[in-house]
């Protein structure tokens, strides 16, 4: 059974939890054993910018200062599992067209190929 996970969200609840949550699922489902491939797409496109992190946030008098790494979380995520890009996402936010490696891009127009190839498509 293959499962795409389509994560279009970027940081979410990064400021609660220690990564974001579905890059998270993502590395505990191929831990698991499942046929997983990943796409980013939205604003989730920003994790293949190394660059690309979220700030630490302040509460009061409390400073939370290990902010999550999304871009090292997805880059490892990536030696293990296919992690595509949508190049027109990464057009958009003015993102080299063609993400450094292990990021694969695919164009809008080969989208609807590429989720038939899939048995489950999971968009969060």
């Amino acid at each position: 059974m293959k499962v795409l996970n389509i994560i279009s969200s970027a940081y979410r609840a990064v400021s609660e939890e220690q990564d974001d949550t579905i890059v998270w699922l993502s590395h505990a489902l191929h831990n698991a054993g499942a046929d997983l491939a990943v796409l980013l797409s939205g604003s989730a496109v920003n994790y293949v910018l190394p660059a690309e992190r979220s700030s630490p946030i302040t509460i009061g008098g409390r400073a939370q200062r290990n902010a999550p790494d999304a871009h090292g979380e997805v880059r490892k995520l990536a030696e293990k599992v296919p992690v595509f890009v949508i190049r027109e996402d990464l057009e958009m936010r003015g993102i080299a067209a063609t993400p450094d490696e292990p990021f694969r891009a695919i164009t809008r127009a080969t989208l609807p190929a590429f989720l038939l190839s899939h048995d489950h498509v999971w968009h969060w």
